[in-house]
């Protein structure tokens, strides 16, 4: 199971960390994204990380947010810096690929002045 926390309504370079608690063992011997889907498009993978800790992102995101995961907490961040409109969406994680019987409910970013 996966409950993604963390989002809100942040101004324009703004800062946000969300983060994705995990249950169950899978979750930590596999490769883990962070996922985000605005009203109108389709859902994109913006940063994942594998067990090793490489990261990759999609290039709309690189150099403003940074992908991470606590083995002890159980739980993967995504931090978000210099915030723009056109971040805002639902993000959500899952493993990369995504298991489809592992979508949570997500949490809403909105970035506006």
């Amino acid at each position: 199971q996966l409950v993604e926390s963390g989002g809100g309504l942040v101004q324009p370079g703004g800062s946000l960390r969300l983060s994705c608690a995990t249950t169950g063992y899978i979750f930590t011997i596999i490769r883990m994204g962070w996922y985000r889907q605005a009203p109108g498009t389709q859902r994109e993978l913006v940063a994942a990380i594998g067990t090793d800790g490489g990261s990759v992102y999609v290039d709309s995101v690189k150099g403003r947010f940074a992908i991470s995961r606590d083995y002890a907490k159980n739980t993967v961040y995504l931090q978000m810096d210099n915030l723009k409109p056109e971040d805002t969406a639902v993000y959500y994680c899952n493993a990369d690929p995504a298991i489809k019987e592992y979508w949570g409910q997500g949490t809403q970013v909105t970035v506006s002045s």
